[in-house]
């Protein structure tokens, strides 16, 4: 690699964007909008027959598919991704002899009511989460490399599914206790309900249910972890260009490749020799865990390998832009599949193959709105509103 490219690529202070990290947030944005459009943004409505036969294997593909490639994966990056972000800020302020944890925190409380906005027209949206899970970043902040990717290990660990696999083997009459499940309540809502009916369920009910499910499925522990490594990635500068750091990236690599392969085989084996739920049903969740953040580790990497390594950048850089505008790109995503699939909106009855081109055509029409804002704007329009306010007051 030549100096200047060099330069350009290593380049992490000073306000300089990390391409391959705007790629890998783009890449997890456009998974995570295929699934949701194949999914009818968490509305679970589908027809009763396909108008061709050969759609029944299509659909059963492409479901399958998708999830194989993106389910629990593509979140997992945009959350370590977040973490990293907190570093770009944090080390920035620090740079310039100040601390960025209050204003950060004032940056989260921003972005709850921005996930307020978001949660009125989905219901299983995540920047609300992120907004009250994201305070473990100034908390740990201070803390040294080696104690905070401890915590994160611990974290991604799941400790309360591992606590009730230990509960349920030592008392056989133990049962996991279950939030009240509101998705019956959206889901009347979404097939029913006007637009501000929507929206008031949404904001009570759909929220409710959205951060049940996140806790019952491992994802509140999971997402503090994955800052944490986000945090820690950053301080590491293992996204900035070196021989020494992609050796190091292909260690991981083969690290999550030799556990992805026997943990997707015990998923499959388990239940047939264990049959308490009490211990399956956490113990499932765990290995399910466990499985996804291999994969998620094997899709960073090959990324960023990708990214570095190939002749012609020109295609992968297509997602950078798309990157930068993620928070605009998941918030319009919200919008568009609520106006397209809710009964306050056009109310269509898809299949997942024909849901799956919709989620193809939402990505490209964003990818080109991407592309067109930021050759005339530094952000794209949520990112510089959540910006602006984020230091509203502030002597910079």
């Amino acid at each position: 690699m030549k100096a200047a490219e060099f330069e350009k690529y290593t380049a992490i202070n000073k306000n300089t964007r990390i391409e391959v990290v705007d790629i890998l947030r783009g890449f997890a944005i456009m998974g995570i909008i295929i699934l949701h459009s194949i999914e009818h943004f968490n509305f679970y409505r589908f027809p009763s027959e396909t108008p061709f036969e050969w759609m029944k294997f299509t659909d059963k593909a492409i479901w399958d598919g998708l999830f194989f490639a993106f389910g629990g994966k593509a979140y997992a990056i945009f959350a370590l991704l977040f973490g990293f972000s907190f570093y770009i800020q944090e080390d920035n302020e620090k740079r310039k002899g100040r601390d960025f944890r209050l204003r950060f925190l004032w940056r989260l409380v921003l972005l709850f009511i921005i996930g307020q906005f978001n949660a009125a027209f989905f219901t299983a949206e995540i920047l609300t989460m992120y907004a009250m899970i994201g305070i473990v970043l100034p908390i740990c902040c201070k803390l040294n490399n080696r104690m905070l990717i401890i915590i994160a290990v611990l974290l991604l660990l799941q400790p309360v599914e591992w606590i009730n696999v230990c509960h349920a083997v030592f008392d056989p009459d133990y049962v996991a206790t279950r939030g009240i499940n509101y998705w019956g309540v959206t889901f009347k809502a979404q097939s029913e309900a006007s637009f501000w009916e929507m929206v008031k369920v949404n904001l009570y009910e759909g929220q409710l249910a959205s951060l049940i499910w996140a806790w019952e499925n491992g994802r509140i522990f999971q997402t503090a972890g994955l800052f944490l490594a986000g945090l820690w990635l950053g301080r590491t500068k293992l996204f900035v260009y070196s021989k020494e750091h992609n050796r190091v990236w292909l260690k991981y690599l083969l690290f999550a490749t030799l556990l992805f392969f026997p943990l997707s085989g015990l998923q499959g084996m388990i239940p047939n020799f264990i049959a308490n739920k009490a211990i399956l049903s956490p113990l499932l969740l765990i290995i399910k865990s466990y499985t996804n953040m291999c994969f998620t580790i094997m899709l960073i990497v090959m990324v960023v390998m990708v990214y570095y390594y190939s002749t012609n950048k020109k295609w992968i850089r297509k997602l950078a832009p798309y990157g930068r505008m993620s928070l605009t790109n998941y918030i319009s995503q919200s919008i568009i599949g609520s106006l397209f699939f809710y009964h306050w909106g056009f109310y269509l009855d898809m299949g997942i193959t024909y849901s799956a081109l919709f989620g193809i055509a939402l990505f490209t029409f964003q990818l080109i709105f991407c592309t067109v804002w930021l050759k005339h704007y530094s952000h794209g329009p949520f990112e510089g509103l959540w910006k602006r306010l984020t230091w509203i007051n502030a002597k910079r």
